[in-house]
């Protein structure tokens, strides 16, 4: 039984878990110092590690979020395919000039960066953009290799995933997070043959990764482990 523990995750941080004698369940919030954990009388270390494992994949996500740089005049996105500066202009409201690949966001004077909802907003605007990017550079890219490769799919979506890059269904549907379009070119297209490679085997037995070896020249962990350094996210 614990009433109060600190755990050390390599990938979380810190863990902050506390009981509460009202608590009927483990509940997790995250802040910038730790995730806060709290906890139901009884409940063993044993108990909260499992739990950890089971929503490794939102903590995950919800700590990158917490972990976001500021967006400010400082701020930038240099990237193969998508470049985003701000700039300060001389109007009091924010402007933006947007291309595909590039955009470029003009700021009031007296713009206040560290204000919660503008940053909520400048965040808003920047995805919006990463999603017309993606919708003009994912699926004709997945096409090609899908024609490449004989590995047809029913559909292709462009989504806001921020836990996953891409995923398919057993209908043959794919979906693709737009955020990809900050990742390298050759892991954008191993993100697409992986998720090609499912069109033909659903799980990641053997023959999945014999399968999507032989697509990108016995590279498949080596550029799986790339990914790893990279995040769905900005």
């Amino acid at each position: 039984m614990i009433t109060e523990h600190v755990l050390e995750d390599e990938e979380l941080g810190r863990l902050l878990v506390r009981v509460n004698i009202r608590a009927r369940r483990l509940t997790f919030r995250t802040r910038e110092d730790a995730v806060h954990v709290t906890v139901p009388p009884g409940t063993t270390i044993g108990e909260v590690k499992n739990a950890v494992e089971q929503l490794r994949s939102r903590l995950r996500v919800a700590r990158q979020r917490q972990s976001r740089p500021l967006i400010d005049l400082n701020y930038r996105i240099d990237t193969e395919f998508f470049k985003l500066s701000l700039v300060s202009g001389e109007r009091d409201r924010f402007l933006s000039r947007s291309e595909l690949g590039e955009m470029q966001i003009i700021c009031p004077p007296n713009a206040d960066f560290s204000n919660k909802e503008l940053q909520a907003w400048l965040r808003k605007v920047i995805e919006e953009a990463l999603r017309r990017n993606a919708k003009i550079i994912l699926p004709p890219r997945l096409y090609a290799l899908s024609l490449q490769h004989n590995l047809s799919y029913k559909s292709v979506k462009i989504n806001s995933s921020s836990g996953r890059w891409g995923s398919c269904s057993a209908r043959g549907n794919i979906n693709l997070s737009y955020f990809l379009v900050l990742l390298p070119r050759h892991l954008i297209d191993y993100v697409l043959l992986h998720e090609l490679a499912h069109t033909r085997e659903m799980n990641h037995g053997e023959r999945f990764w014999a399968l999507l070896n032989g697509m990108t020249d016995g590279k498949a962990q080596l550029l799986r482990n790339e990914l790893r350094k990279y995040k769905t996210d900005f």
